[in-house]
């Protein structure tokens, strides 16, 4: 297979298993992690409304969904990818970044998150998914 094709078919496949473990996380978060009395997580306005409700545990699942889902994407695109393997983790981790970055501006949350979540989950991640594949 030509190595443009199958670098392009790798960076795919980690954005969606990327994607995948992200939102899979994030779908199960409630359960692991009880949402305050009263609040309904499942409309948009619901949860900017919970937003000022919500405890430092409450944001646990979604650092663990982003920051695994950009490993799980790096990883991936960096072990299928033929060459340039660090580029392309780190480009998994670039677009999940502005993803992060949509939220942010989307659904206000606290500072320490905000930063936490842009410094930690996503280019650190991507990176050591492509580290943990074999990338350089």
């Amino acid at each position: 297979m030509n190595p443009i094709i199958r670098n392009i078919l790798a960076a795919v496949a980690g954005i969606l298993l990327g994607m995948l473990v992200n939102g899979g996380l994030i779908m199960i978060s409630s359960s692991v992690i009880p949402p305050p009395e009263g609040v309904d997580l499942t409309t948009a306005e619901g949860l900017q409304n919970a937003m000022k409700l919500m405890e430092p545990k409450h944001f646990i699942m979604p650092f663990l969904a982003h920051a695994l889902g950009s490993l799980t994407g790096g990883f991936v695109a960096a072990y299928l990818a033929v060459n340039q393997k660090m580029i392309l983790a780190l480009l998994i981790g670039f677009l999940f970044m502005i993803g992060g970055i949509m939220m942010i501006m989307q659904l206000p949350s606290p500072l320490w998150f905000n930063v936490l979540d842009l410094v930690g989950a996503y280019f650190p991640m991507a990176w050591l998914g492509a580290r943990l594949a074999g990338a350089k």
